[in-house]
């Protein structure tokens, strides 16, 4: 009987900003060397500290539309006409193909985009939910401050998404400070999956 690597998964962590996403993201790099955690491309600038290949690759904007242009990502925005942000297709097509588990955070329109270009049982959605928008709010005025008119707006987007997050395969409690807790239940959801 032949043997054959069993196709990868891509798992999509999404959730609000906020919801601790990232969080979620740093311990499990942190935990799981086979993991593939893919960089996204973007036309801004490093910010102090940031590398070149650590989270994003950093290219012209001219670059990113030819890219666009020639289909090479998987999914992409333009976040407030100012920026370009995406992933390239070809690494997560390789990753899936290796029999790999891929993490990545997308908002909810990344999600959608991306499953309607990959198979479908090939990617599973994690929901990350907050109690509420009071403790989203809180979370975001932890991290740094922001003006009035910029929360506004990342509570109606906040709102969006939680309002389709039943596209996900999966929804989980993020409790503020329980972070743990949070990436053990990923875990098991990924475990569970690649039994599947």
């Amino acid at each position: 009987m032949q043997v054959t690597t069993s196709p990868g998964k891509l798992f999509l962590i999404v959730g609000p900003s906020g919801s601790g996403k990232g969080t979620a993201i740093v311990q499990l790099k942190k935990r799981h060397s086979d993991y593939i955690f893919p960089v996204s491309c973007t036309t801004r600038d490093p910010r102090p500290g940031e590398k070149e290949g650590e989270v994003y690759s950093y290219i012209s904007k001219e670059q990113f539309r030819q890219w666009i242009d020639e289909g090479r990502f998987l999914e992409w925005a333009e976040v407030h006409k100012d920026n370009y942000y995406g992933i390239l297709k070809a690494p997560i097509e390789e990753a899936l193909a290796a029999g790999k588990i891929i993490i990545r955070e997308v908002d909810i329109q990344g999600f959608k985009k991306v499953i309607s270009i990959l198979p479908r049982d090939r990617v599973v959605g994690i929901f990350l939910l907050v109690k509420d928008l009071d403790e989203l709010k809180k979370r975001i005025t932890q991290r740094a401050p922001v003006s009035d008119e910029e929360m506004a707006r990342r509570m109606e987007s906040a709102q969006k998404e939680i309002d389709q997050m039943s596209v996900c395969n999966y929804q989980i409690e993020s409790p503020f400070g329980h972070i743990e807790k949070v990436v053990q239940h990923i875990e098991e959801i990924i475990e569970n999956e690649i039994r599947l």
